[in-house]
């Protein structure tokens, strides 16, 4: 724990001017960023009497090492340098909600030739409209079903289009009138284009125009006796009434804004968000955050303008932001939004009328989400708090594990053998920081010497970083690690530049390490010969979760009700999991390799011509270089290369049909074995079971 006297900046040196100050810990990592008026008051404010101070912030100053600031000439210039380096560095201690699913949008891909409609969630793309947030992705392919009757946009993948391009045939949708099929020239793209701007129009709110042209056409079809089209169109126009029924009319005139509310208590904020669109509410989505230091609801709000807006340009920024408390100061915010909407946004507190009754609807949903928040999550804070006490106290540590590290080794029958590394902070996975190796030492299955290889290489860079960041130095340099671009994912260190916590050098205070006493040993022996002695280590046995510790004859058994033991379970679990995706991408990739994956310029168009003209590898290695030559594209040089590869590479072990005996052939239409060799072992082993 640091005393914040220790790096208080003298007097004087803060400058009395608007800026964004950042705290970094000991390992130089940034924890905290905020934003000021006047650095020198708001900075003043945390190095007073740590007794006066909210049990949070004094967490955040006791933690911190150093602090530093950048002068900016407005606040507006502040309130944008604070969110790109909250982005950038994933402080700790600062205010971060946290979305409890990702929702899903309706997107319209503008930016393509043939406009697409479909569900997307993640980040946005550039050149495609967005609707939404909707709850449910159900709901999105309801309201898209009900208008493709009457905008019939395209909603098929880029496989299925090209194919119906190539057939000349369209699919389902295309012959049931729910696509206008531009794959097959029904429709040229400028009016498919139109389509989509009109599917665009409508979603937007534009709705009242559609329908009263449908239903000028409809009668004017009744009139001239064309009763079938007239009964399409009336079926048409009840197709778009329905769609706006699924959004009631909540604000009279048709006003585009977005609500936000929020409910809080000492500890946890929930904020709720109604997206209303056309004076109907288009999207809701719902966040909660840690209140990491004393915060009033105005900056809970700023900080929520700043996640929901941070991204986003143009009319994704509504007219009118309708909030429960201004942020103070209100007028670089209210700038800043203009700046990203590229026109004037009000933001206010609603005081009467149906948009005040609105809010009131927002405000009961943050209120709910919050108590449901709270009976998900109201053991979770106390029960991970006092499983790493448990965890402390079982292993004789000086203070609860933070950071925990758990390491597993994976392979198959002693071949790809990989290792994972998990990292766990606050008891609550952190998979930005998860890193996986590739063995490479030695060849073979030893678990024990791969241990001792993947601690070693994990914690020498550790070392080398500290060294290079000027934070340790020791009599000799450490060597450098090689980067492994085949399996092991690492990156540049921590700089006095740069403190996002996303490389090896930031330490655990715990290794965990999946097995029992000849793993536990491995990795202290690796610990010691790198001279680390800081760091503990642990190993969770699987037959009967005994936690093994370094030179111990016997294991520490901790309760099977303990929570201390449910944590190390999922930590180990989690490792487990993660080594074995990574063991069985490699073995796929490796099945899937063929000889001619090594002949130069020989791309995957080439390998397909050839597997069209010979039909499968076997009768390729039977091919004569003249006949090679015939498949187009293909000249002698490359044809005689392809020969003296298949001539160098063993063939595929036969594969057998186990229920019979039989030999089979290899299959046509492959480029390598389609078959993995029989082991004939033991049950488990013939499966494959990884380790």
């Amino acid at each position: 724990m640091a005393d914040p006297s220790s790096y208080r900046p003298k007097p004087g040196e803060i400058p009395d001017s608007p800026g964004v100050y950042r705290f970094r810990d000991e390992h130089r990592r940034v924890i905290y960023v905020g934003k000021a008026k006047s650095l020198r008051q708001r900075l003043a404010n945390y190095f007073q009497d740590l007794a006066g101070l909210h049990p949070r912030t004094r967490s955040m100053v006791t933690t911190a090492a150093s602090v530093e600031w950048t002068v900016v000439s407005t606040e507006v210039e502040a309130l944008q340098l604070e969110y790109s380096w909250i982005k950038e560095y994933d402080p700790r201690f600062n205010v971060k909600y946290r979305d409890d699913k990702s929702y899903p949008y309706l997107a319209v891909t503008m930016n393509e030739e043939y406009p697409r409609v479909q569900v997307m969630r993640g980040h946005k793309k550039k050149g495609v409209r967005y609707f939404g947030p909707y709850a449910h992705a159900w709901a999105i392919r309801d309201t898209v079903d009900l208008l493709l009757r009457v905008f019939p946009v395209r909603t098929c993948s880029a496989g299925v289009f090209k194919n119906a391009a190539r057939t000349g045939r369209p699919c389902l949708l295309g012959y049931i009138g729910k696509c206008s099929a531009p794959c097959v020239d029904r429709v040229s793209a400028e009016e498919h284009r139109e389509l989509a701007d009109e599917f665009c129009d409508f979603m937007t709110g534009r709705t009242n125009t559609y329908i009263r042209r449908l239903e000028k056409q409809m009668g004017e079809a009744a009139e001239e006796m064309e009763y079938e089209r007239a009964a399409r169109l009336r079926d048409d126009i009840e197709a778009l009434k329905k769609a706006m029924e699924k959004n009631a009319v909540v604000l009279a005139d048709a006003t585009d804004a977005d609500l936000i509310a929020v409910a809080e208590d000492e500890l946890e904020a929930a904020v709720q968000i109604f997206h209303v669109r056309g004076g109907r509410v288009r999207g809701q989505r719902g966040w909660v955050t840690d209140k990491v230091e004393e915060i009033t609801t105005g900056a809970l709000v700023e900080h929520a303008l700043q996640q929901l807006y941070g991204e986003e340009t143009g009319d994704a920024v509504p007219k009118e932001v309708l909030v429960p408390a201004l942020p103070d100061p209100v007028e670089p915010v209210q700038e800043w939004l203009a700046g990203r909407r590229g026109s004037g946004v009000s933001l206010r507190i609603p005081q009467r009328g149906d948009k005040k009754a609105l809010m009131e609807t927002v405000q009961r949903n943050a209120q709910q989400a919050l108590v449901l928040h709270k009976t998900k999550r109201a053991s979770d804070l106390t029960t991970r708090s006092r499983a790493l006490e448990e965890i402390a106290d079982a292993l004789d540590l000086d203070s609860a594990p933070l950071r925990i590290e758990c390491y597993d080794i994976s392979h198959l029958q002693g071949d790809d053998v990989v290792a994972s590394m998990v990292v766990f902070e606050d008891g609550l996975a952190r998979k930005s920081e998860y890193r996986r190796f590739q063995i490479k030492g030695f060849a073979g299955q030893d678990d024990v010497r791969s241990m001792h290889e993947v601690i070693t290489r994990r914690f020498r860079r550790y070392l080398a970083e500290k060294e290079k960041t000027g934070e340790w130095t020791d009599g000799e340099n450490a060597e450098a690690p090689e980067i492994d671009r085949n399996g092991e994912i690492v990156g540049t260190g921590l700089t006095e530049d740069d403190g996002r916590p996303k490389k090896f050098a930031y330490p655990p205070q715990l290794v965990v390490v999946d097995g029992g006493a000849p793993q536990v040993a491995a990795a202290r022996r690796a610990l010691d010969e790198l001279g680390i002695d800081d760091i503990a280590v642990c190993g969770l046995a699987k037959r009967l979760e005994e936690v093994w510790l370094p030179g111990d004859d016997d294991p520490v058994v901790l309760p099977r009700t303990s929570e201390g033991l449910y944590l190390l379970q999922r930590v180990r679990d989690e490792a487990h999991r993660f080594a074995i995706t990574y063991q069985r991408t490699k073995r796929s990739k490796r099945f899937r390799s063929s000889p001619l994956d090594d002949v130069p310029g020989l791309g995957e168009t080439r390998k397909q011509a050839l597997l069209k003209h010979f039909g499968s590898l076997k009768k390729l290695r039977s091919a004569t270089i003249d006949q090679i030559c015939e498949v187009p594209g293909i000249g002698r040089k490359t044809a005689e290369a392809i020969a003296a590869a298949l001539a160098q590479a063993a063939p595929a072990a036969p594969a057998v049909n186990t229920a019979t005996g039989e030999i089979m052939e290899e299959e046509p239409g492959t480029m390598g074995s389609s078959w993995e060799p029989v082991t004939m072992g033991a049950p488990d082993e013939r499966r494959g079971q990884e380790t």
